[in-house]
């Protein structure tokens, strides 16, 4: 079995991210160098639980670790203030002390949740991610971003607090429905687009395999994800400039999904697969890239079967100037400025400060005219 090793190299609180097939059956080999005593506690999404827990009780009895495992149910409405005060009580509970390890096994939902929990707990608790789905091994689980939601707002509430082990196992993804699939397959493709555009093109030439279940091709697209962003972490831990180029379609998408409630009418990946499609369109617009360059992005989206347009949003949306409300709630907002990603062609992200509102306003309203 290959498994490959990239390093996130903060110090200190540096750590390894492991991807390959089959970590949950050996996770116990994995964690156990880190335990100070044989027993984890393991946060999980219900419906992940069902299909991997056995695997994972399995490979952590193997090395004579004990597991307590509290369910949580899936969806992003599970970040909340609710759920985060469930699981900080029960891990007080159980009482888990601050040398102690706590798994976050699900996709990004659960990562970001526990995550906090982890961070405010005891004022600091390790904890590992076990990330299950694409969007979560090659984005969430990596970097340290932690938190919550408001009805303010996407992640509006939350810390950096680094895992001590990200263990990625390419084969729990075999389990993972084809929406939930593409929609991480948008955070794949937006490495490319911010900043690697043979990446790009390598992945127009094999998303189909990927999305087909072809192993390799799965963990390399995995591989050159973390990459690339555990390089940009290392930079930037706490997003004061780099770091925020990887929020390339963020800022359109976290506003769709506000406006859709955070339901299951639109996915995190699926927001930002549309939102990647409206700032190319509006670095278009502003004369920074040629027209080519959206129609590419669309083109390779719309191969793939993904979310590109506010017409693949199902229900009803805000007008244009709701949007925009929602947008200004973003945290990347500088002085009451919106800031966007943008880019000058595939490949080629960065952070702008100064976005016309008239062509901003054009781009949306073009978007919503065509639903």
């Amino acid at each position: 079995m290959t498994i490959e090793t990239l390093r996130v190299e903060l110090g200190a609180r540096g750590y390894d991210i492991r991807i390959g097939a089959g970590l949950l059956a050996r996770a116990g080999a994995e964690i156990a160098p880190l335990l100070a005593r044989p027993r984890v506690w393991v946060v999980a999404d219900r419906a992940v639980a069902a299909r991997h827990w056995a695997t994972l009780e399995a490979g952590l009895a193997a090395e004579g670790i004990a597991a307590r495992r509290l369910d949580l149910p899936p969806g992003e409405i599970t970040k909340s203030w609710d759920r985060l005060r469930e699981v900080v009580e029960w891990l007080l509970a159980e009482r888990v002390e601050r040398r102690d390890l706590v798994l976050a096994l699900g996709g990004g939902v659960i990562g970001d949740l526990v995550g906090f929990a982890a961070a405010i707990l005891r004022r600091g608790v390790r904890f590992v991610q076990l990330p299950t789905t694409l969007l979560a091994q090659v984005d969430s689980s990596v970097g340290g971003k932690t938190g919550i939601n408001s009805p303010q707002g996407k992640n509006l509430i939350g810390a950096f607090h680094q895992p001590s082990l990200v263990l990625a196992d390419i084969a729990a993804l075999e389990t993972l429905p084809r929406r939930d699939l593409l929609a991480g397959y948008a955070e794949v493709a937006k490495y490319g687009l911010l900043g690697d555009a043979d990446f790009f093109e390598w992945l127009e030439e094999h998303g189909a395999a990927i999305a087909g279940g072809d192993l390799a091709a799965r963990i390399e697209a995995v591989r050159r994800s973390c990459a690339m962003k555990a390089a940009i972490v290392a930079r930037d831990e706490t997003e004061q400039g780099e770091r925020a180029l990887l929020n390339l379609g963020h800022t359109f998408g976290h506003a769709l999904e506000a406006a859709t409630g955070y339901s299951d009418r639109l996915l995190h990946g699926e927001g930002v697969s549309a939102g990647c499609a409206l700032a190319f369109e509006l670095s278009a617009r502003l004369g920074l890239c040629a027209q080519e360059e959206p129609s590419r992005v669309r083109a390779h989206f719309r191969d793939m079967g993904m979310v590109t347009d506010l017409a693949d949003i199902p229900g009803p949306l805000p007008a244009t100037q709701g949007l925009i409300a929602l947008m200004a709630q973003d945290k990347k907002v500088l002085d009451g400025r919106l800031r966007f990603i943008l880019a000058r062609g595939i490949g080629q992200a960065f952070v702008a400060d100064e976005v016309p509102e008239a062509p901003l306003r054009a781009v949306l309203d073009d978007a919503l005219a065509a639903r």
